[in-house]
């Protein structure tokens, strides 16, 4: 299980990968690219949000000694950050640009460490996922929904969870009609450039502007979690399979599962991710 280095693409051979052939075919938003364009704002002071929001939600101070799986690891960013906490880290992404975007991260950072891995697999591929082995902590932000297989993503993680571990997961809220609303928009967004310019025009107001402004009530603190307004923005436009679930329907899912629900935040009738932190028991 080589880790992804992109060499064919060095050597000028063109290799398309499932991803690529979705968003080439409008099925699948580009998620590597937009992470791609994040990445040039990475800065202290968002590593040190990434890291406050790990230690927030797992309720840890340090993760020395620990094992931490980021299942869509995206740009990278909490990989990095649960290395600098201490732990021995494993990355993967289905999309092989957010792969080169956490390899890309990992260099700057920690060069030839092998304390951080990067891999390039999909959380779908039993097979793949059996050569993992178990972890302390399992992570993985508003990635499941967009697998176009949402619960079977969500069984599959059950097993890399050790015991006593915790898992952490974001799912998109399901708001009932309007998520049929927004996977429209989606739909939309991913059908070309014109169709990405009509969601954007028509939905930029209100997503930047709302946000914007509770921010600035807040007194100008960043987006949690280190994030970006206008790149999460774009993510929630384009973010496309996409699939919903209710907290309890969650919290259900997993309890059946052996997990105890600690950390749940909700985001009410609002769109957005609810947050959970399982405990395998």
């Amino acid at each position: 299980m080589p880790r992804y280095s992109g060499c064919f693409r060095e050597k000028g051979i063109k290799v398309t990968t499932p991803a690529e052939a979705e968003i080439r075919d409008h099925r699948r938003f580009g998620f590597g690219a937009n992470w791609s364009n994040y990445l040039k704002l990475v800065d202290g002071e968002r590593i040190s949000e990434a890291e406050a929001s790990l230690r927030r939600m797992f309720g840890i101070e340090t993760m020395a000694g620990q094992k931490f799986l980021d299942i869509g690891s995206g740009s990278g960013l909490f990989s990095l950050a649960a290395r600098r906490l201490g732990a021995e880290v494993f990355s993967f992404d289905y999309d092989p640009q957010s792969v080169a975007c956490t390899e890309a991260l990992r260099q700057r950072f920690y060069g030839s460490d092998e304390g951080w891995r990067v891999h390039q697999g999909s959380v779908l591929d039993g097979a793949y996922l059996a050569d993992l082995g178990q972890f302390d902590y399992v992570y993985s932000w508003g990635v499941l929904h967009h697998t176009g297989a949402m619960w079977q993503a969500l069984e599959n993680v059950v097993p890399l969870v050790g015991p006593g571990g915790k898992l952490f997961i974001a799912i998109y809220n399901d708001q009932g009609w309007l998520s049929h609303y927004w996977g429209w928009v989606k739909r939309i967004y991913n059908s070309g450039p014109l169709g990405r310019s009509i969601a954007i025009v028509a939905h930029a107001p209100y997503l930047l502007g709302v946000r914007w402004a509770v921010r600035m009530i807040k007194g100008g603190k960043r987006v949690d979690r280190g994030m970006s307004l206008w790149y999460d923005m774009l993510d929630w436009l384009g973010g496309y399979p996409f699939e919903t679930a209710t907290p309890s329907e969650i919290t259900d899912f997993y309890g059946a599962r052996g997990f105890t629900a600690g950390v749940v935040k909700t985001c009410g009738r609002r769109h957005g991710c609810n947050e959970f932190v399982l405990r395998k028991r």
